[in-house]
This record gives structure tokens, C-alpha cells and sequence, in this order.
């Protein structure tokens, strides 16, 4: 399974290591991590975001492992989004409603978009919108893309698809 765990680390060379090292023993494999040594949490520690992979009988074990070292575990979630893909649309994007069109994608249970970003030139202009659209599986991605085609489609928007199309292995 994949796993998004946030700790607190000292701010104390080695730290980052102590942390990694028990992920890495128990045959863990670390996707992604952002350490954030500029920004301190109450307690002065360091927030650590990291997303790895591991079997879901040594996750317990992992908690315990980084606790009895001092690393404290400020979160733990399961990842359950796994694919993901980018899309531009192009038109008259607030005067049609983006909030619809991302609730239509969103409602569906299995998908939903994590990221917007979205440049307006004028009022009388086309505008234009980047979306990232996260699912739990490459079926379900598709099914998130066919509906924001009908969409784009019945609001007259142009779409401009993929640009990235992402997926991790079950």
C-alpha cells in the first residue's frame, strides 16, 4: 500500500536518516520526500512529509520503530488516489461555472481534482484553466476524463488532454 506520513523532526543533524532508515529496513520504498527545515512546528521540530510504499503488516511496526527513536508521527494516511493526469480547458471558464465542473468530477466517488490553476485575462477574454485530476485506478481516470469531455463539450469549452498521465502499480 501507499503511505503519506507526516513526522517532527529535532532540528539536529541526522535526524532526516534516523527517520528514512526503519522505511528502508522494513522493505519499505520511499516515493517522495519534502523536508521543510525552514518552517518549525509549535514544539520547534521539523515538518517531514514522506510517501512510500509498504506491505501493510509492517506499518505498525514502522510507527513503533520511528516512535522508540524520538521521531514522533504527526499523521498517517493511507494514499488511495493513485493515478493521475493534467488537463487544460479553454473558454469562457468562470462565466460556465468551473465550480460545476469540478463537482462533477469530485461527486464521483472515485476521482477528484487536487490542483487548479487559472489565468483570466478580461471579462470579454477566453480564459483558461490547468487541472490535475487524481483516481483511485487508470479505469476510473478514464471515466473522470470522459465526463469532463461531456463537460467541456456541453459548455463549449475547449479541452486540451493529457499532459501527464501517471499511475502507480496495485
Amino acid at each position: 500500500m501507499i503511505v503519506s506520513m507526516t513526522l517532527e523532526l529535532k532540528d539536529i543533524p541526522g535526524q532526516l536518516v534516523l527517520a528514512l532508515s526503519p522505511i528502508s529496513e522494513l522493505h519499505g520504498n520511499i516515493m517522495s520526500v519534502v523536508h521543510q527545515h525552514e518552517e518549525k512546528t509549535p514544539r520547534g521540530t521539523i515538518p517531514v512529509q514522506i510517501t512510500f510504499e509498504i506491505d501493510q503488516h509492517a506499518l505498525n511496526e514502522l510507527i513503533e520503530r520511528l516512535e522508540n527513536s524520538g521521531v514522533r508521527v504527526a499523521r498517517v494516511g493511507e494514499e488511495r488516489l493513485r493515478s493521475s493526469v493534467s488537463v487544460v480547458l479553454i473558454g469562457h471558464i468562470i462565466h460556465s461555472d468551473i465550480g460545476d465542473t469540478i463537482e462533477r468530477i469530485d461527486s464521483t466517488g472515485f476521482a477528484e481534482v487536487v490542483d487548479l490553476s487559472l489565468s483570466m485575462p478580461a471579462i470579454e477574454k477566453t480564459s483558461s484553466a490547468y487541472l490535475v485530476i487524481n483516481a483511485i485506478g487508470e479505469k476510473e481516470l478514464k471515466k473522470a476524463l470522459e465526463i469532463l469531455r461531456g463537460v467541456a463539450e456541453k459548455k463549449d469549452l475547449l479541452m486540451i488532454e493529457p499532459i501527464r498521465l501517471n499511475s502507480e502499480a496495485a
